[in-house]
């Protein structure tokens, strides 16, 4: 055992530093990643959504040609295609982005 406490204690402060700092950088980081946008298309281009990191939906933009009263179903689907593809990249980008901070770990509750 070391003299003055237990062994290792020295190093607990200066990874609880660390721990700080990565708190502070994951917290930056979600900052702007909430104001990053991501963007997804479904039917060739005919829908396109676009999403931001805290996974809002900005904008559908819908190509009038893909538009058929008779066809709502199809509309709908594309729609759902684009608007899920969209949340992916989202959670793709903050992930991607987290674990650069992170080193990889994997820190139940995080994100």
């Amino acid at each position: 055992m070391a003299r003055g406490g237990f062994p290792g204690m020295g190093n607990m402060g200066n990874m609880m530093k660390q721990v700080q700092k990565m708190q502070k950088q994951m917290a930056d980081l979600q900052n702007e990643l909430n104001e990053r946008e991501v963007e997804a298309s479904a039917g060739g281009g005919a829908i396109t959504v676009k999403a931001n990191g805290k996974k809002e939906i900005l904008a559908i933009t819908i190509d009038k040609d893909v538009v058929d009263p008779d066809d709502v179903e199809m509309l709908q689907d594309l729609i759902i295609a684009a608007t899920n593809e969209a949340l992916r990249s989202a959670d793709e980008m903050v992930s991607r982005e987290m674990q650069k901070i992170t080193g990889g770990m994997n820190i139940p509750g995080l994100f």
